[in-house]
């Protein structure tokens, strides 16, 4: 029995072509082993994520991802995700800290906003939605492999990383 030299499937006596590729079998013969079957690579290391640096990065903006990155052996020596994740820490601590004084005041006062309660509403979903496209915004950059610094944060971030 003769195989196809292209895709290596067995090809019946006397076939012009190869009934699997369609490609044209030579009349000199073909060759009678199939060609070996391609290597595939050796699977990695326990402790690979199979993660891109970019994809760690943006992923890190995620609270708890961030600090998993920094704890995965694979990523412990990478400054562009340790950057990402320190600076993800931190940006989630800074909103955390600033939504507990900010409902603090405006739970603190309702009594004295009485009808000025939508407009403070209005200002209160403004800033939510300011926070979560600025926080898109810094996957985003992780994403494209950019080093984008948060003002104070992001200094904070590089030396904790390097």
């Amino acid at each position: 029995m003769a195989f196809c030299a292209k895709c290596g499937s067995a090809v019946p006596e006397g076939s012009a072509f190869c009934s699997v590729c369609g490609s044209p079998t030579s009349s000199a013969g073909a060759p009678a082993v199939p060609p070996p079957p391609p290597t595939s690579p050796a699977p990695s290391a326990a402790t690979s994520t199979g993660l891109s640096s970019n994809v760690a990065a943006a992923l890190s903006y995620f609270f708890i991802t961030g600090i998993i990155f920094l704890l995965i052996d694979q990523f412990k020596q990478d400054k562009f995700v340790r950057f990402h994740s320190f600076q993800a820490i931190a940006y989630c601590i800074v909103v955390t800290v600033f939504w507990i004084i900010w409902n603090n005041v405006l739970f603190g006062g309702i009594l004295s906003f009485g009808f000025l309660w939508t407009i403070i509403t209005l200002v209160n979903t403004l800033i939510s939605l300011a926070i979560f496209a600025y926080w898109l915004f810094l996957m985003y950059k992780a994403y494209n492999s950019e080093t984008y610094k948060i003002p104070f944060i992001g200094d904070w971030a590089s030396r904790q990383a390097a």
